[in-house]
């Protein structure tokens, strides 16, 4: 039997305070990094979907600390959602639906600071409603105690709603942020999770396994088969809140170690190379570019998540008993670093 909500059981003004918590996080964002950057401004574009909806697109270029980055958000609506969404939700097939979240992908310059990524989100549709997001690291030289700082300030977070949730959600990122056709992690992870509403049972809801499949979950980690009971949305809310809350403190202080690192050209070459694995990620599996697509959004505002710049190069392989290497080695066999 498939559990669905009821409208009755969100807020009167639900759509209103994601809206505000969605469009706050963005501010204190924005303004974080520009005092952080100490030289670039981030740019404002103001958009409308066609169908329903628009938002404002903030993009940061040529900074002292930021090559270019970009702080979203968006609220849009329309009369059916995207093969994508329905594949995992099919009892929102036929009805109107509402989205809403901020999301953000920065690449410094300094090849020693690391790349950085969050996203939150919410949907309504109908007699449904989730949440969904996480944050999520990507170095191109690995410093484990930036790593560890990272994990567990997204931990502490976590923790403060329910210890269940930072080692499934950990999991979950490493499962997510991964490419199959390299065998490697995009970075060393964070926290992701989705499809996050009402309904009692499995926390880890991965695309397509929604309600959780037992001859699948068998062979899963007992890690991974944690069950939830009921939990409201006011809860889900202040999770989503609570961790979003927690990006500033968990990557400005990397940045503030790093930034005054020397580097040259071997450093930026490589960084360019693993900037081609993010970009080979986001094309071909991230959700929110296959969403965004899908709903007609604004493409400029969808893919500022690439690079200014990355190369690829044929067959590469580091060099052995260099950083190269060790971060290759991480990428291939996921860590506990919390």
């Amino acid at each position: 039997m498939v559990l669905t909500s009821s409208p009755a059981a969100l807020p009167v003004d639900a759509r209103q305070q994601v809206s505000r918590l969605m469009q706050r996080l963005q501010d204190d964002i924005c303004a974080r990094l520009e005092a952080l950057d100490g030289k670039a401004k981030f740019r404002e574009d103001r958009w409308e979907r066609p169908g329903g909806g628009g938002g404002r697109s903030r993009v940061i270029q040529q900074g002292d600390v930021f090559e270019q980055g970009g702080v979203n958000f968006s609220e849009v609506f329309g009369s059916h959602l995207p093969p994508s969404i329905l594949k995992q939700r099919p009892e929102a097939a036929g009805h109107p639906f509402y989205a809403t979240g901020t999301s953000m992908v920065l690449h410094p310059r300094n090849p020693y600071v690391p790349t950085v990524h969050l996203n939150y989100r919410y949907f309504e549709a109908g007699p449904v409603w989730w949440f969904g997001g996480g944050m999520d690291l990507t170095p191109y030289y690995l410093f484990e105690e930036d790593a560890a700082h990272f994990h567990r300030t997204a931990k502490a977070a976590c923790d403060r709603l329910d210890p269940v949730y930072y080692p499934v959600f950990k999991i979950w990122c490493d499962r997510y942020f991964f490419l199959p056709h390299r065998g490697e992690a995009r970075g060393v992870g964070g926290i992701f999770f989705d499809y996050q509403d009402e309904r009692p049972g499995l926390l880890y809801r991965p695309e397509g396994q929604a309600e959780g499949d037992p001859e699948q979950l068998a062979s899963e980690p007992p890690s991974l088969q944690v069950r939830v009971g009921s939990r409201s949305w006011e809860h889900l809310f202040q999770l989503v809140q609570t961790c979003g809350d927690a990006f500033l403190p968990a990557y400005v202080p990397i940045v503030e170690r790093r930034q005054g690192m020397e580097w040259g050209e071997r450093e930026r070459q490589f960084q360019l190379y693993r900037r081609g694995r993010y970009v080979e990620f986001n094309l071909v599996y991230d959700r929110g570019t296959i969403f965004g697509l899908q709903t007609q959004g604004r493409t400029e505002s969808i893919l500022m998540s690439l690079p200014p710049l990355v190369r690829w190069e044929y067959g590469y392989e580091p060099q052995p008993d260099t950083w190269e290497a060790k971060l290759h080695q991480v990428l291939r066999q996921p860590q506990d670093w919390a």
